[in-house]
């Protein structure tokens, strides 16, 4: 008998070879873009993600964030490589628990090759180590981190990912997140859920939070400085968390009288929208000196600006309405913009009916009496306005106009119908304009295609119909007016 002596090395790797496909060697690569027109390279393909598991620390005095991101996810195709989104430097990336071979490419990718190529359908976990300063990285000329005095921020739309976690960054692909962050003791750090668990040592403090329901990584936050933190229970028993800078000076008190109503909110718009979707609502105001609020999933962000000419009840309702219409129900694809910025808008409408300072009909009228035919307002289409004007003030108040004209047409009952089932139809999904229209026809009986055209995807005023208030040469400004206008940079 002649016995062959083999290596446990070639033993192994002939073993993988067997373990391989034949066809695995011609296996492409994930496409570096979700396929979204409007920003072709955000997001990435071949692959979705149903959870990230971050633990980070920070030092605000150097601006130096370090962590690992564990992330879960399935392939969608086979796959011999595969993007995330992220600007960081990165030390290690393993796949499956095997050391992956990784390099940059254009503005934000960083593309992974795993040691075997990945059938379809085949569960992944992927952990990369990084480290860096995130004030010093920027994008297509522009960085979404925002240092304060006492921390920093991550929170802005579309992209706000890439300068604290690797991602996925699109609405398309949402998944679940636990978030622990260890910060300086003496600082707090701020994410998006309930705060689970938080523990002191050698120093530091960590902060353990948890989001247990899908959420677009645009819509994940972070937050870290000095805060006083309020806590409390909705009418309805909606816990909230709510924490304001210690540095917010002469804004203080108005930023208080607006976002300790959030509870008193969240309520009121359930009886609207239905039963709030998620653990925990809230909001923060942050030492910042951007403009603008933005609906991080159940804790709102707001600047201090929004609370610079006192308080705003408002804003509160138009970052929370997001909760419903942007953040359970996201977007297919950005130019479905309309479904969350238009909504939003109206419930600011509702609310100034409810507060008795002008009904939505009234500043429907005012809307549309204030841009005469030939203005720049009535080229932007809210159905699809484009990159450019994702978040033009039409968007926004000619948006609402068509929400308006869609309540006058199908009647009150019908519309609250649509209003308070569509979260309901799409909860923790995705959904496009189109899946809106043929909801509302479903409901209200009626075909509504001439309507949705006319208001969203025709780039001139439509004409007023008959007999509506929207024929009427004069209107009064409603009450509400000004401090709805106060809101048009929350974006």
């Amino acid at each position: 008998m002649h016995r062959r002596f083999i290596a446990p090395g070639a033993l192994a790797a002939a073993s993988l070879m067997l373990a391989i496909p034949a066809s695995a060697a011609s296996y492409p690569p994930g496409a570096p873009g979700i396929g979204d027109p409007y920003y072709p390279a955000y997001g990435n393909g071949g692959y979705d993600v149903s959870h990230y598991d971050l633990r980070l620390k920070y030092r605000p005095a150097t601006d130096e964030l370090s962590g690992t991101a564990t992330i879960l996810a399935k392939t969608t195709q086979d796959l011999s490589s595969f993007d995330l989104d992220f600007l960081l430097d990165v030390g290690e990336v393993r796949v499956n628990g095997a050391r992956a071979a990784f390099t940059t490419s254009g503005r934000h990718e960083l593309v992974i090759t795993p040691r075997t190529p990945l059938a379809k359908g085949t569960a992944i976990t992927v952990v990369v180590r990084y480290s860096g300063v995130p004030s010093s990285k920027s994008a297509y000329g522009f960085t979404t981190w925002h240092r304060t005095p006492d921390g920093a921020v991550a929170a802005d739309e579309p992209e706000a990912a890439w300068w604290w976690f690797p991602s996925n960054d699109h609405p398309l692909d949402k998944a679940t997140y636990d978030v622990s962050v260890a910060v300086p003791n003496g600082t707090q750090a701020l994410s998006n859920g309930t705060l689970r668990s938080r523990s002191s040592q050698l120093g530091w403090t960590r902060y353990n939070w948890r989001e247990n329901k899908p959420q677009a990584t645009y819509l994940t936050t972070l937050a870290i400085g000095r805060f006083d933190i309020t806590t409390g229970t909705s009418e309805d028993g909606v816990p909230v968390v709510n924490a304001y800078s210690k540095n917010l000076g002469d804004n203080d008190g108005a930023a208080r009288a607006s976002v300790e109503r959030t509870g008193e909110l969240v309520d009121w718009l359930s009886g609207y929208f239905g039963p709030y979707p998620f653990s925990s609502a809230g909001g923060y105001v942050p030492d910042t000196t951007t403009g603008y609020a933005l609906e991080t999933q159940t804790r709102v962000y707001y600047s201090p600006k929004q609370f610079a000419n006192g308080s705003n009840a408002s804003v509160v309702v138009h970052e929370l309405a997001h909760q419903w219409y942007g953040d359970s129900v996201s977007l297919k694809g950005w130019k479905d913009i309309w479904i969350n910025e238009g909504f939003a808008r109206y419930a600011q409408w509702l609310w100034s009916e409810h507060e008795g300072e002008g009904t939505a009909q009234e500043l429907a009228d005012y809307v549309y009496a204030s841009h005469p035919a030939d203005d720049a307002f009535w080229t932007v289409e809210p159905g699809d306005p484009g990159p450019d004007h994702q978040f033009d003030i039409a968007v926004y108040d000619r948006g609402a106009l068509a929400i308006q004209a869609l309540r006058n047409a199908v009647g009150d009952d019908a519309f609250f119908a649509v209003l308070k089932g569509w979260p309901r139809e799409h909860a923790y999904g995705n959904a496009s304009v189109a899946d809106f229209e043929a909801y509302a026809e479903k409901v209200s009986g009626r075909s509504l295609s001439s309507l949705f055209d006319t208001w969203l995807f025709r780039p001139s005023k439509p004409a007023a119909p008959a007999g509506t208030a929207l024929a009427k040469s004069a209107v009064v400004q409603p009450k509400s007016w000004k401090r709805i206008a106060a809101t048009n940079d929350v974006h």
